[in-house]
């Protein structure tokens, strides 16, 4: 049994998970979303990674999940919590001293053409009265952080894995498996869904998970 650690995006909530949560539970795992301290605009990466850490408490065997600018947050916790696995889900990887600005031109992802309306970029493929429901949860997203460098060291030393979602209009298949293949070295698991696959397929999400929870359980030995 793994307990999951999952963050959310940018201007988002703990409420993005609500329908892989009880996904993972039925496989048997824990799960833990946090609402993160973004309207905060003196709040910082290292404020973020308290509020989930405070949130976790005493748990073992945690892997961090990052959805999207949760990327940013999601291994400084998994160094915090010294956890068993991270999994960016169409997120954002940083580099160390890269600050958020500079993230999207180091990527490439200036070069890609992206449709300036958010409904179709960040929520194609999820139902229309999820849609409703995500609008009117959207949080006003501040950060002084994201001008200065991100201040993880190096990346965790930690089974990591990437889930691409293949008809994401904002991170783009493509541009993603080139994001995760320079900066993890690794294949990322593709599934179908949009930006928001927890929405749109909760079940991709929550399969792809479990089994990324079941590898590292047989390296480790472990029952699961």
């Amino acid at each position: 049994m793994a307990v999951f650690v999952l963050i959310h995006g940018g201007g988002s909530t703990a409420w993005d998970w609500h329908l892989v949560k009880p996904l993972l539970e039925a496989s048997g795992h824990d799960v833990i979303a946090v609402d993160l301290p973004i309207e905060d605009d003196n709040a910082g990466l290292e404020d973020y990674t308290h509020a989930v850490t405070a949130a976790v408490g005493e748990a073992q065997h945690t892997i961090v999940v990052g959805h999207s600018l949760g990327g940013f947050t999601a291994p400084l916790v998994c160094d915090e919590l010294q956890s068993d696995g991270l999994v960016y889900l169409a997120g954002m990887i940083p580099l160390p001293g890269e600050t958020f600005g500079d993230w999207w031109t180091n990527t490439g992802h200036n070069r890609e053409t992206i449709d300036p309306d958010p409904q179709a970029a960040f929520f194609n493929e999820v139902p229309e009265e999820l849609v409703h429901q995500a609008r009117d949860k959207e949080r006003d997203q501040q950060g002084a952080w994201m001008a200065r460098p991100w201040p993880g060291q190096r990346h965790p030393a930690v089974p990591t894995g990437a889930i691409l979602c293949r008809d994401d209009r904002f991170f783009p298949a493509s541009f993603m498996r080139r994001q995760v293949h320079q900066r993890l070295g690794v294949e990322p698991l593709e599934i179908p869904g949009g930006h928001y696959a927890t929405l749109s397929n909760p079940d991709a999400v929550a399969a792809a998970l479990n089994d990324f929870a079941q590898k590292i359980a047989q390296t480790q030995g472990k029952m699961i």
